[in-house]
């Protein structure tokens, strides 16, 4: 406990509370973690399944697209997925089409009840507009999971009005929001923030600019 302390540059109280559950653990010192084990996040995560003696029903299944589903118990699987970090997501918002740039990025574990065929990507939220300090906020540095949604189906989503939150990956950058609109005749899309604060005010983006829309399924915190 002492040497991980010193590796990962914390006090050696911190790698107990995080041993005991009792503190989360920030994603740059779980990269640490695990760059100190020579493992990646997701294989990290592996190990305390394992530990806990929980028995996998079949090997990873490897999508194309990067993200891998483990089954872990009659409706429980594992979903590793591509982790864009705070960092790297300008860059992301230029090469997400790049699939070996995909294949570079770090990978994070989710436990979920069901999966379904599609593109699965994990997000760090870089600010708190979806913070409004309730159990449905999305705090900075949360990270989500996202489903990609195809751009035809988003109208139908909008037009549910069900309280759902979106990664847009959009021109140059990559926002959390809410959709509450969806005007195609205008070509454009209203942006809502659960933060009420005035700098963080409802906004619109054009349709066209929009690259990707990932449909939050998850979020760590």
């Amino acid at each position: 406990q002492t040497d991980l302390a010193y590796a990962i540059g914390v006090s050696l109280r911190t790698i107990q509370l995080y041993e005991k559950k009792d503190a989360n653990i920030p994603i740059k010192n779980l990269t640490k973690i695990a760059e100190y084990f020579s493992l990646s996040i997701s294989q990290l995560y592996l190990q305390e399944v394992n530990e806990k003696d929980l028995v996998y029903g079949e090997q990873d299944k490897q999508s194309k697209k990067g993200h891998s589903i483990s089954k872990l118990a009659p409706g429980k699987y594992l979903l590793t997925a591509p982790l864009v970090t705070a960092l790297q997501q300008e860059i992301f918002a230029r090469r997400y089409n790049e699939q070996d740039y995909i294949n570079s990025l770090v990978r994070i574990g989710f436990v979920v009840d069901q999966v379904s065929v599609a593109h699965y990507m994990a997000f760090e939220i870089v600010n708190n507009s979806m913070n409004n300090g309730g159990v449905e906020g999305i705090p900075q540095n949360a990270i989500v999971l996202g489903k990609q949604i195809n751009k035809r189906e988003l109208p139908r989503y909008v037009k549910n009005k069900n309280a759902v939150y979106w990664i847009i990956i959009y021109e140059n950058s990559i926002m959390c929001k809410e959709i509450t609109d969806f005007n195609q005749k205008k070509g454009v899309i209203t942006c809502h923030s659960l933060n009420d604060s005035p700098e963080y005010a409802d906004f619109k983006i054009r349709i066209e600019g929009v690259k990707q829309y990932f449909l939050i399924i998850k979020k760590q915190v």
